[in-house]
């Protein structure tokens, strides 16, 4: 039975969340329809550019994403109090490059001097749209309704375009947060559809690779020059996604991106035995600090799904927040 998203989404428990839609029609999301012929390609930058445009408008974060042929992933983080220490203002602009908004707020936009009852209903309004802001069910509607609307209008089609509403996974913890990702970026090489990170088209461990490509062509070229009065660039990572470092920000996540895709370089010769070059004997570092075990790593970056329900994370995470939630367990805890 379905459970309301309002038990599976607890920001008390965890800013994460691993979210999962699925196309319904024969005819591919993307890629190519072997009924048709159609190649729907396309359709990924209009996924991508929508998913990094709402994340500028929601304070909902991109920590990872993959594009797939019939169905797209996202690791996403919730920015609450982000959100709420937005200003009136701040949030009425944020929410007018979505929707119409209302006649109320226009008159406010506009200067109008307005009674107390209408000033109480704007803040009404506002803190409503306030809390839309960071609502991972409004985000993926927007997303999904948009990216709906144009294909079906390609198509020349109406209805459904979507299996139903998203899929949603709770990332309780650091373990659980570094496996699903890993999982997700990993997802073309798992399906065949590329043969190395760099080749897994929209994906974001290919934008995070070749920014890091390009910060050492930079680093190498600037080593090379006579003037080195300015010192070496600082790694600018992807805008539209998050930042990886070890620092107190919470916006970050918390491991760093050279851990992080030797980790991925790793995981990828693993599970991919084919692909050139030796697997290197070596324990990754974030492996070693978080004392995951290897057996342990590759099923779960094979298995994701399969090894957890809504919630993902330790048993020790899995309990305690089934307890909070008045569940006795959840899958992934016996």
């Amino acid at each position: 039975m379905a459970r309301a998203r309002e038990s599976l989404i607890d920001l008390d428990a965890t800013p994460y969340y691993h979210c999962i839609n699925r196309c319904i029609r024969r005819s591919f999301l993307c890629g190519d329809d072997k009924f048709s012929g159609n190649n729907f390609d396309h359709r990924r930058t209009w996924l991508v550019d929508r998913i990094k445009r709402l994340s500028t408008i929601f304070l909902i974060d991109i920590a990872a994403y993959a594009i797939m042929s019939n169905h797209y992933h996202l690791v996403l983080k919730v920015n609450r109090d982000g959100a709420l220490n937005l200003s009136d203002d701040e949030v009425i602009e944020r929410w007018y490059q979505l929707y119409h908004g209302c006649v109320l707020v226009d008159r406010y936009r506009a200067g109008e001097k307005l009674d107390s009852a209408c000033l109480y209903r704007i803040n009404e309004i506002v803190n409503e749209w306030r809390t839309r802001l960071f609502d991972i069910s409004w985000f993926m509607r927007n997303l999904n309704e948009f990216i709906a609307r144009k294909a079906n209008f390609e198509d020349n089609c109406t209805g459904r375009f979507w299996e139903g509403r998203f899929k949603s996974q709770a990332l309780l913890d650091e373990t659980a947060l570094l496996s699903c990702m890993m999982y997700v970026d990993l997802n073309p090489i798992r399906a065949k559809m590329a043969n190395s990170l760099l080749n897994s088209d929209f994906t974001s461990i290919q934008e995070r690779i070749k920014q890091y490509q390009s910060f050492q062509k930079q680093q190498k070229k600037q080593k090379n020059t006579a003037n080195k009065k300015s010192g070496f660039r600082v790694l600018q990572q992807p805008k539209a996604l998050m930042n990886f470092g070890l620092t107190a920000d919470k916006n970050t996540i918390p491991f760093t991106l050279f851990d992080y895709l030797a980790l991925a370089d790793f995981s990828c010769r693993i599970i991919q035995p084919n692909k050139c070059g030796a697997v290197s004997s070596e324990v990754p570092k974030i492996l070693v600090v978080l004392n995951i075990k290897i057996d342990s790593w590759i099923n779960t970056v094979n298995h994701f799904r399969r090894q957890y329900s809504n919630f993902a994370g330790s048993k020790s995470s899995l309990m305690k927040c089934a307890h909070s939630h008045n569940h006795s367990w959840y899958k992934g805890s016996a």
